[in-house]
This record gives structure tokens, C-alpha cells and sequence, in this order.
């Protein structure tokens, strides 16, 4: 065995025991409860920009990014835009090292924030982006986002807006059929389900009515329905726990949703 194939077969043990370790998974849970407590997402930003995303989950949209080479993102959510550069910033190293040379972001907010849009309009990766305001599960709004991904060779969705079960359950109807095969639809804050009912204030969100059970929900769905999507392909996703364990600290367990 080669060396790199040697590390590579290294790292896939490590990833593993992670997985099996259950006093080091309880700890990451410990960890992520009581540092959100103090509102530990929220410090971060990327390229000038509030990100609100865990440093691991960041580091893993990367690695995801360079291996599929997307030429759309579709995020729903966009706050103050730091996911949005993100996604930019990551498909502008894409295309300098040789892969799509047209690759672009797709936002969608119910409430694009007039200090938010300045800021990502002004930013110099917003040549790379394009936003819609409204509802992600409104009709007209989907049949855009069905418009921009028409053509596309590889989608990768970002599903990061109302956390409760039904919207979130939405979102994977309309959208997870749109990501290409052997890409990704990632769920996040599916970190809620695991979490303290009394976390989340009076946020609608919490254990019972979260990403996660709507994450659930669409796989019992999809393996009750056998769906097809526009191209007459199946709709077929598994849950790639080898991130989650591979991070150990993610707000999306469950959340990493590839398309087989």
C-alpha cells in the first residue's frame, strides 16, 4: 500500500472508533450543550462576514465543497451572510483551481435584512451570488430555485432557515430532489433534537419539532414512496454518519445527507 492510500485507510480507522467511542460522543454532546449556553456560534465570521456555524462544520463544508465541485449552491437562510461568502469564497478556490468556472450561491430569506444585503452586495464575492426574498416553502419561490438549479451538472443544498419540523420537512421536499447524485443536502441544527427542552426560549423549535425528526420523516417517506425526481432518477439519501463522528462537535447530526 502507498503511502497516501496508507493514511487514508489511517484516518477511515480513526473516524470509526470515533463513532464507537460513546464516552467521547456523550462529551461532544456535554460540550455543544453547555457552550451554547453562551451563544458560542454566533462568534465567528468568514471573509468580514457572521457566519453562525461551528468551526468543524465549516471545516467539513469545505472538504465537501472541493470534493464535489458544485456549480450551485442553494442555501435557504441567509442571516448576515456569512454562509453565503463562504460558499462563495469556496467555489471561487474551485474554480481557480480548475473546476466550474460559472459556479454561483443561491440565498433564500422570508427577510433579507436591508444592512445585511448592503453588506453582502458591497462584499467581493457577492459576483458569485444571487439572492431571493420570501418564504423557502412559498410555491413561486421554489419553482425559482427550480429554474436556477435547471441545467446545473452538480447541486449541493443547505437547508438553514425556520428549524421546526414542518418547515424544515418542506424544505427537504422541495429541495433535496434538486441535489445531484453523490452530492449532498445538509440539514443543520438537527443538534436541537438532542439538546434541553428549555434551551431555545421562545423559539418554536425544540426536541420532538426539529430538523432532525423532519430529517427522519423524509427518509420514512422517501423509502415508503420510492420518489423519482424531474429527470425520472430516484430519490434516494443516506445519512453519512462518518462527518458527524468524524467532527465530533457538529450542529447537524444526522444532517449530512447524501444523495446514492
Amino acid at each position: 500500500m502507498n503511502p497516501i492510500d496508507d493514511f487514508k485507510k489511517q484516518v477511515s480507522k480513526n473516524i470509526d472508533a470515533l463513532g464507537k467511542d460513546k464516552d467521547v460522543q456523550a462529551l461532544s454532546r456535554i460540550w455543544s450543550r453547555e457552550s451554547n449556553k453562551h451563544g458560542y456560534t454566533y462568534n465567528f465570521s468568514w471573509l468580514g462576514r457572521p457566519i453562525i456555524q461551528y468551526p468543524q462544520d465549516i471545516l467539513a463544508m469545505q472538504e465537501l465543497i472541493w470534493r464535489i465541485q458544485p456549480d450551485l449552491i442553494i442555501e435557504t437562510g441567509i442571516a448576515h451572510g456569512g454562509s453565503l461568502i463562504f460558499s462563495a469564497s469556496m467555489l471561487e478556490l474551485n474554480a481557480s483551481c480548475g473546476g466550474p468556472q460559472n459556479a454561483e450561491v443561491l440565498g433564500i430569506d422570508i427577510d433579507i435584512r436591508a444592512h445585511n444585503r448592503e453588506a453582502i452586495e458591497a462584499h467581493p464575492m457577492f459576483r458569485r451570488i444571487s439572492m431571493i426574498q420570501g418564504s423557502s416553502i412559498d410555491e413561486a419561490i421554489i419553482a425559482q430555485v427550480k429554474a436556477k438549479a435547471m441545467g446545473k451538472d452538480k447541486v449541493l443544498i443547505i437547508l438553514d432557515s425556520n428549524h421546526t419540523h414542518d418547515h424544515v420537512l418542506a424544505e427537504l421536499e422541495a429541495y433535496a430532489p434538486l441535489t445531484s447524485i453523490g452530492s449532498y443536502c445538509l440539514v443543520f441544527d438537527t443538534l436541537v433534537e438532542d439538546m434541553p427542552e428549555d434551551m431555545f426560549g421562545d423559539r418554536p423549535w425544540r426536541p420532538g419539532n426539529s430538523p432532525k425528526t423532519a430529517v427522519w420523516e423524509y427518509l420514512r417517506r422517501l423509502e415508503d414512496a420510492k420518489a423519482m425526481d424531474s429527470s425520472g432518477l430516484a430519490v434516494n439519501f443516506e445519512v453519512d454518519t462518518s462527518i458527524e463522528h468524524k467532527l465530533l462537535i457538529t450542529v447537524a447530526p444526522n444532517g449530512y445527507l447524501r444523495r446514492i
